[in-house]
């Protein structure tokens, strides 16, 4: 018998009997959503059981949940922990249960395990679009049909700007908080638009500064990852930058040759850096993020420059050379990131704007933790 049958037998049971004891019963309603798949599930709402294909999907939860965030969650995918320590500690003094939970080999690299999914009866499972399909191809989908287990492909990677909001609401639908999912995206929206409406008005094609986007610049030696017109390339754009590698690298993610960058010669770097010792202990990576120690994160930066990438360009000249927190890429927080790029990229006309401002109220307003600064830091501050 098929999982999900077998919890629609045993609620009739408990209603029965609840209805016997002269109780009322709660029943969950059934419903049919469009994930960002494209593909219709139905399932009974609001989801009580969880497990989440990747542990960062807790930025999602955290910002519709702020009062327990892994309230349902009976297990995830063990990634938060080692792409993005500092705001794991954060989470894990605030809620030190999410240590016991459950943890899942990923979906991509095939390690992950359909019979202990199934012993932990979840009535949903939150996959990444970029997993789908290594999903398929794995059979996994077919496996969680034949158990009962539905499967609901979120994305605020591969797409921020055009899935990170369907992905909320659709999160707000399955946890019952559309109205906390409607107002992190009225505030997400509204923010945005402090960059994008001045942009629009007051900056022509040949004012848009060259930008090179070094993605987790120092993680590795080779030199150098970037981002193509979408996720980091996008925000560039959208905070009146031009993205040099737009027409270079077709799709979301790839990477440039140093000739190529020097013959580019941008006139801002912005690399992406995070707490990185899990998986390149004392790499050259920037460590930016909540609490990080700025001077650390400036004297690596600095050392960024000596690449041979970097020979010779404006940027550098000029200490037109910023990291930013990696994380803005994977989570429902980018238009954060692109205030801070505009401030970079057009300190005059934004002048007026405080990202800092932004990501505090943020916190205050929608998420569980506290906020702490070291979410960015450039050559020109010291």
């Amino acid at each position: 018998m098929k999982l999900q049958n077998m919890n629609s037998n045993l609620s009739r049971v408990l209603c029965v009997t609840a209805l016997t004891l002269g109780c009322t019963a709660v029943q969950a309603e059934q419903i049919t959503v469009t994930d960002i798949a494209g593909r219709e599930v139905t399932l009974e709402v609001p989801v009580e059981r969880m497990i989440l294909g990747e542990g960062r999907q807790v930025y999602l939860l955290g910002a519709l949940q702020p009062e327990d965030p892994f309230a349902g969650v009976v297990g995830w995918r063990e990634d938060f922990s080692q792409a993005d320590p500092d705001s794991y500690a954060r989470y894990a003094a605030q809620f030190p249960q999410l240590e016991d939970l459950p943890t899942f080999g990923g979906f991509k690299d095939g390690t992950f395990d359909v019979e202990q999914a199934a012993s932990l009866a979840p009535d949903v499972i939150l996959m990444n679009l970029e997993a789908k399909a290594a999903t398929e191809d794995a059979a996994y989908d077919k496996k969680l049909e034949e158990l009962g287990i539905p499967i609901v492909y979120v994305d605020f990677r591969e797409d921020p700007l055009r899935h990170t909001i369907p992905s909320m609401r659709l999160l707000g639908q399955l946890l019952g908080e559309e109205e906390d999912a409607e107002a992190f995206i009225e505030f997400s929206e509204a923010q945005m638009a402090r960059v994008t409406e001045v942009i629009e008005s007051e900056i022509d094609a040949d004012e848009r500064p060259s930008v090179f986007i070094d993605r987790a610049g120092g993680y590795s030696d080779d030199c150098c990852m970037s981002f193509g017109p979408g996720n980091f390339g996008e925000y560039v754009e959208l905070a009146g930058g031009d993205n040099i590698a737009k027409d270079i690298i077709p799709t979301t993610f790839g990477t440039l040759n140093p000739e190529q960058i020097i013959a580019a010669n941008p006139e801002h770097v912005v690399v992406t850096g995070g707490s990185w010792d899990a998986y390149v202990p004392g790499g050259a990576w920037v460590g930016v993020g909540p609490g990080a120690d700025l001077d650390s994160a400036h004297a690596k930066l600095e050392a960024l420059t000596e690449r041979t990438a970097m020979s010779g360009i404006e940027a550098v000249e000029k200490d037109n050379f910023h990291a930013i927190w990696h994380q803005f890429y994977n989570n429902p927080y980018y238009f954060v990131a692109v205030q801070q790029l505009a401030k970079w990229f057009h300190p005059e006309l934004f002048a007026d704007l405080d990202p800092e401002a932004t990501m505090q109220e943020l916190h205050e307003r929608f998420l569980p933790v506290g906020y702490e600064p070291g979410y960015w830091v450039s050559l020109d501050e010291q």
